[in-house]
């Protein structure tokens, strides 16, 4: 191979899958990294080799030469263009046996970790329309498939859809999306019908200019529907007209929402939601609670695996309801006020002070009085102080976001010494490394992964560690 950076190999049959969704090959004892959704393990391709490192090599694919006989075939028209669904053509079985030996190979090269038997994972009920909240985006830079551009026909550059991996201005134009039950494509085909019999402007992502800049939806098992559209320009006859052809056309709409953002970016967070018709929110239930989600709320996005998830959570923390439990990166406080009930108290802490709000709001509505919630950055929050003032944890459930917990915590909660942590998390690598610190006083006695995004390479992973020379209950 020499010392060449870039070249095509003309033929090669890939050889397995590898983590966050990628497939490998080798070439000439090399192992090369393939980027791209349209590969599975068996297909002969011609690749790219874009990359070269002194260990490995990336590439992306040129042709599918052969097809694998493994293969099955995606139900989307837009797969291998949108990204969303890598695995479309991984039978569903095989999919959950690529993430539990993911969640497997990581916790033992990355933490060295001594394992308990894991447990089979947790598959999705659903499979299709299984999420819970979408957002599309309006572009005046539509991204064109290769067909597309070998046509003669004529085709408008505005797209409402999903950008493409790594073009952030480019967006793929959709028809029917699997992710969401209906009617979400109906709402998002019917404003862009409208937008275009109005002429209304779709955002230029370069030039910042534009009316309509994205649309979020959201369900609920309850048949609650939320629907809340982001406009970039303050055309208030505009505003007001297409929200409601939204409200005229959808009576099901239990909240239609807007937001004028003007900013150079898509966060709202930090903006004013109007209410134009129904409540400011919609409600989700597990069991006997309630939870209300607003526009800016944090909810699981698979409602019924979340709470599939939320159940071995509680297992695993093994509640007898004298326990003092501290819900770090707590969010909305779900997990919390969903333990809740088999606890003494319940102590969450949160980044986010508006997801600590909606976090106080759920207990409010639930009539949870043993819960206490706190906003802060955790590494300055969670303190040997902070633990004096408010008592030391009976059990720690954590919850961190893919980069899982800086050191501090992690050694903050060794020195607090809780007789059980439950730590769930939505990426086994950094929970590997996290959990390598954490074994030094800690027996990891429980492994559970659970597949809550079909389809993707993605898994949540469900640990419970018991402090050493400790009996388990």
């Amino acid at each position: 191979m020499g010392k060449v950076k870039t070249f095509v190999i003309e033929s090669i049959v890939v050889e397995s899958f590898a983590a966050e969704g990628k497939c490998i090959a080798k070439h000439n004892g090399q192992v090369i990294f393939i980027e791209g959704s349209n590969v599975h393990p068996g297909d002969k391709v011609k690749l790219f080799v874009n990359n070269r490192k002194k260990n490995y090599a990336e590439a992306n694919v040129l042709e599918i030469l052969e097809y694998s006989p493994d293969r099955i075939e995606p139900f989307c028209k837009h797969f291998g263009v949108c990204g969303g669904c890598k695995w479309q053509h991984v039978p569903y079985e095989k999919q959950l046996e690529l993430k539990f030996t993911q969640v497997s190979d990581q916790l033992k090269r990355i933490g060295k970790l001594d394992l308990p038997a894991i447990k089979p994972i947790l598959g999705s009920a659903k499979t299709q329309f299984y999420r819970n909240k979408l957002e599309y985006t309006f572009s005046n830079s539509r991204w064109f498939t290769r067909d597309e551009i070998n046509t003669d026909e004529a085709m408008s550059k505005n797209a409402l859809g999903f950008h493409v991996p790594k073009r952030f201005e480019k967006v793929l134009p959709i028809e029917k999306c699997y992710h969401q039950a209906d009617p979400s494509n109906d709402i998002r085909l019917t404003l862009r019908d409208f937008a275009n019999a109005n002429n209304y402007t779709y955002y230029d992502h370069i030039a910042h200019e534009g009316f309509l800049r994205n649309i979020m939806i959201r369900t609920s098992t309850t048949g609650d529907l939320m629907v809340m559209v982001q406009f970039a320009q303050d055309n208030k006859e505009d505003i007001k007209a297409t929200m409601e052809h939204l409200h005229t056309s959808f009576p099901q709409i239990t909240s239609l929402n807007y937001i004028l953002n003007q900013k150079r970016n898509d966060t709202f967070f930090d903006l004013e939601v109007h209410t134009y018709y129904g409540k400011p929110y919609i409600e989700e239930r597990m069991e006997d609670l309630t939870f209300r989600i607003g526009v800016k709320s944090f909810y699981q996005t698979n409602s019924e695996q979340a709470y599939e998830l939320y159940k071995i959570t509680r297992e695993l923390a093994d509640l007898t309801g004298n326990e003092l439990v501290y819900d770090l990166y707590t969010g909305t406080g779900t997990i919390a006020n969903f333990v809740a009930k088999k606890a003494k108290k319940v102590i969450g802490i949160e980044y986010v002070p508006e997801a600590i709000e909606d976090a106080k709001i759920n207990s409010d509505v639930n009539e949870l009085h043993n819960t206490t919630f706190y906003a802060g950055d955790m590494r300055k929050f969670l303190t040997n102080e902070f633990i004096a003032q408010h008592g030391k944890p009976d059990v720690v459930i954590t919850d961190p976001p893919r980069a899982g917990m800086d050191e501090p915590v992690v050694r903050t909660l060794m020195e607090a010494a809780p007789k059980r942590i439950v730590y769930v998390s939505c990426n086994p690598a950094t929970q590997a490394r996290d959990l390598a610190i954490l074994s030094e006083k800690y027996d990891i006695s429980v492994v559970q992964p659970v597949d809550m995004f079909p389809h993707t390479h993605h898994v949540e992973n469900v640990v419970r560690l018991d402090l050493k020379n400790t009996p388990n209950p």
